[in-house]
């Protein structure tokens, strides 16, 4: 019986990657689906091993009997989500800990920590208390309004946490590679997260620099795509890059409603395979 919990487990993961619905009207909505269908086939798979788990190899679930190759599938599923965060998460410490390192300079009254590279570029690096660091040739090339342009994107990673939330969604998309649309819904979210943070820097910042800026730095760039870092430039397909572009000159919707119970209750519903423990004797 607990094989039987499992395999429809994976197959309404499958069947949330691959769904059409939802259409967004704006990008709040577009984030919030595409948060939704990221995140929540995974954390289905999740719940659904550690209730396996919970109820053990022994005893029966609507008169069927359990056995051991479903709670040993269930150990090694849950084991190997275990390793791989620690092994991302010794990866983010390892970043940070060499980012320590690079000298800390004072730019417009900001605290950054400088890499001494020529190429143009600029991240938040770390997880909840992330930090700044522009590259050498950033600091050189740009002038003082494209450099505040930058400084105010890469705040607005700082104020939502990016570096935090993605390291866990990156944890997420990795540990089921299997399911379909992970890699289309990831750079969805990426363009998504530089989108907001974009919109963030126009209180502060006029949208037509940091557009040109943007194409500046993105034609002359440092590839970081680590789940622990969050740049101005950050590593898109073309079409994304236009996207954010066509938002900066535009003045897209990127509101989020406020006690959105529906989202919520969705996230919740993540959940019900521990549900399933009631039946469990």
């Amino acid at each position: 019986m607990h094989l039987i919990i499992i395999l429809g487990a994976v197959g309404l993961s499958y069947g949330l990657r691959k769904a059409d619905f939802l259409t967004p009207r704006n990008w709040g909505q577009r984030w919030e689906r595409s948060l939704l269908l990221f995140i929540s086939p995974p954390i289905i798979l999740i719940t659904t091993a550690i209730a396996v788990i919970c109820m053990g190899h022994q005893g029966e679930m609507l008169g069927l009997s359990t056995g051991w190759f479903s709670y040993l599938l269930a150990w090694s599923f849950c084991g190997w989500t275990a390793i791989l965060g620690l092994i991302l998460g010794y990866q983010g410490w390892r970043s940070v800990q060499k980012v320590n390192n690079y000298p800390q300079i004072m730019i417009k009254g900001k605290s950054l920590r400088l890499l001494d590279n020529p190429i143009l570029f600029s991240a938040q690096i770390g997880f909840w208390n992330s930090q700044l660091v522009v590259s050498k040739g950033l600091v050189e090339r740009l002038n003082s309004e494209q450099l505040y342009a930058v400084l105010n994107h890469e705040q607005a990673h700082y104020y939502y946490r990016d570096n935090f939330w993605f390291f866990w969604f990156g944890w997420l998309g990795k540990i089921a590679p299997f399911l379909p649309n992970t890699e289309m819904l990831w750079h969805e979210l990426l363009t998504l997260r530089e989108v907001r943070a974009d919109q963030w820097a126009k209180k502060q910042v006029d949208g037509l620099l940091l557009a040109e800026t943007l194409l500046l730095m993105v034609s002359d760039r440092l590839t970081q795509t680590a789940n622990f870092s969050a740049a101005f430039s950050c590593t898109t397909p073309p079409n994304r890059l236009t996207e954010r572009i066509d938002a900066l000159l535009g003045e897209p919707d990127f509101s989020i409603q406020q006690n959105n119970y529906w989202f919520c209750s969705w996230i919740l519903l993540n959940c019900f395979p521990l549900m399933t423990m009631l039946f469990h004797q």
